[in-house]
């Protein structure tokens, strides 16, 4: 919510504009003149300016009365037309909602109506954004700031980060049999490129655009399978492109697994940029439909011979919301009571979870009854996947195929502890795995293209250990699952090391015993 908070300028900011901020915490009630904190702010940090909040500015550490001016003052969205379109979605309705809650009028009523007028009309004018300025437009005299709700916040954030911790220690502790295994050649090594066709579906005005990678026989030219090889599907995540996966596309079909790579259109890269430029409101859950009827059409076109790749049945492979995509397709039906769940969960902003307000928005989105899955299935990959509010209970009992679940223990969208490991939990093939790149994030998956500028700014910290490290890890490891569908062999549970990277692989019994480790 940081970055909707923006600076209005005096000439817009009402007569009867807020002139105390009340912190109330534990019973305490602390007033602070937004005047004199705004002085403070923009004369970087002089205590002449903050008057008689110098007293209590003076008791923060250096470093955090730097911290709290660049909070105040730091123009963190610049572009009022994305605002704009943030404000009209469901995902920005329920944040301003949640903050709403906390930043209330002094007889603690929800200031979400004032905070919705108030943003709207300050992003006419303005494009820089910042806290303090917002506080000072609002037309209320006084506000009061629930901290108590604020600190449940950062708790919950940083129990999040703990439980990741402890769930690494104790994965660390299971003695899992180490395996290390050799560098892999990767990356430019293939000579294959991939056949960028457009295909015709009923549902889209224009062709759906395909990546086409023709398997590559042992010793061959380009063209069918091993009649005993399934070929994959893959799906990219909310916001991704079809190229960014061309690193696992070419080598799986460099070694017989012919692969189509579907891009989104109205959920991928350029859709995500059009609504960073205010052009429309942010892709989310309402994207669903037509990304199953994607898949459904590119399955029959295959089915039909219309396309180029041929397999013994077929394995959908999908990152992030293309693995809950890859899921639904498979025939897995949302549990009962999603609605009760939803607002449980969003009963506060899911900060340590952020999936949950995408999968909370599927009561609201219209999605059309779910096609039958693909009577020729073989398997399902899940990269960074997630689905805990959907099958809370079941989990993925009810597939009849295998699963292969990749989390990251530093994934702070999924959470590997809420969204992989409650699923896998349930499943029932004997064959599912669940692995966890140890450093790995939510983007440890996504190859960056030169064109992708808004991943390109994403902080050091949200990639993790080198994504193309742990690209070749997977890449080995997604072969060899793929590997034990055409035989009896089953992928046993190891702790694996490659060029630095460390996967846990876990089976069902090992996934037990790393869950009852973690208490309640």
């Amino acid at each position: 919510m940081a970055s909707l908070l923006i600076a209005a300028p005096a000439a817009v900011r009402p007569a009867a504009a807020a002139e105390v901020l009340e912190l109330r915490f534990d019973g305490l009630e602390i007033p602070l003149n937004l005047e004199q904190l705004d002085g403070w702010s923009r004369g970087g940090g002089d205590r002449a300016a903050a008057g008689d909040l110098a007293v209590w500015l003076d008791l923060l550490e250096p470093r955090s009365r730097r911290d709290l001016q660049n909070l105040l003052r730091a123009p963190l969205l610049r572009d009022t037309s994305f605002g704009r379109q943030l404000l009209d979605s469901w995902a920005g309705s329920q944040m301003l909602a949640r903050l709403g809650d906390l930043l209330t009028t002094p007889d603690g009523l929800s200031t979400t109506a004032v905070l919705q007028t108030t943003l709207r009309r300050l992003l006419e004018v303005r494009q820089d954004v910042s806290a303090i300025g917002l506080l000072r437009a609002l037309p209320l005299p006084r506000l009061s700031l629930q901290l108590d709700g604020l600190y449940e916040l950062a708790l919950q954030w940083r129990q999040q980060l703990n439980l990741q911790r402890l769930a690494l220690r104790r994965l660390q502790s299971l003695g899992l049999p180490e395996r290390r295994t050799l560098p892999l050649v990767f990356g430019d090594s293939t000579s294959l490129r991939p056949l960028r066709r457009g295909l015709a579906v009923a549902h889209r005005s224009q062709p759906l655009p395909l990546e086409i990678w023709p398997a590559l026989p042992a010793g061959g030219l380009p063209g069918d399978a091993p009649q005993e090889r399934p070929w994959l599907l893959v799906m990219p995540g909310l916001g991704g492109n079809a190229d960014q996966f061309a690193w696992l596309a070419s080598e799986l079909a460099e070694r017989g697994w012919p692969v189509v790579v579907v891009q989104h259109p109205g959920s991928d890269g350029p859709a995500l940029k059009a609504a960073l430029d205010g052009q429309r409101p942010p892709p989310g859950a309402e994207t669903l439909a037509v990304r199953l009827a994607d898949v459904e059409g590119v399955l029959a076109a295959q089915r039909r011979g219309e396309l180029p790749v041929h397999g013994k049945g077929v394995v959908l492979v999908g990152h992030s919301m293309g693995g809950l995509s890859a899921l639904l397709a498979a025939g897995l039906v949302p549990e009962p009571g999603l609605a009760g769940r939803c607002r449980k969960a969003l009963d506060r902003l899911p900060i340590a979870n952020p999936s949950r307000l995408l999968q909370c928005q599927l009561p609201s989105a219209v999605l059309p009854k779910l096609p039958a899955p693909p009577p020729d299935l073989r398997g399902l990959v899940l990269l960074n996947g997630f689905g805990s509010l959907l099958w809370p209970d079941r989990g993925m009992a009810a597939l009849a195929v295998p699963v292969l679940m990749v989390g990251g223990s530093l994934d702070l969208v999924t959470p590997p502890l809420e969204e992989q490991l409650r699923l896998f939990l349930s499943g029932g093939d004997r064959r599912n795995r669940l692995v966890l790149v140890e450093g790995g994030s939510h983007f440890s998956p996504v190859r960056l293209m030169p064109s992708d500028e808004v991943l390109i700014q994403l902080d050091a910290d949200l990639v993790g250990v080198d994504p193309s490290r742990v690209q070749a890890a997977v890449l080995r490891l997604t072969s060899e699952f793929l590997e034990s569908l055409e035989q009896p062999l089953l992928l046993p549970a190891q702790r694996r090391l490659q060029e630095g990277v460390t996967l846990d692989v876990l089976d069902a019994a090992a996934a037990r015993r790393w869950n009852a480790g973690l208490g309640p």
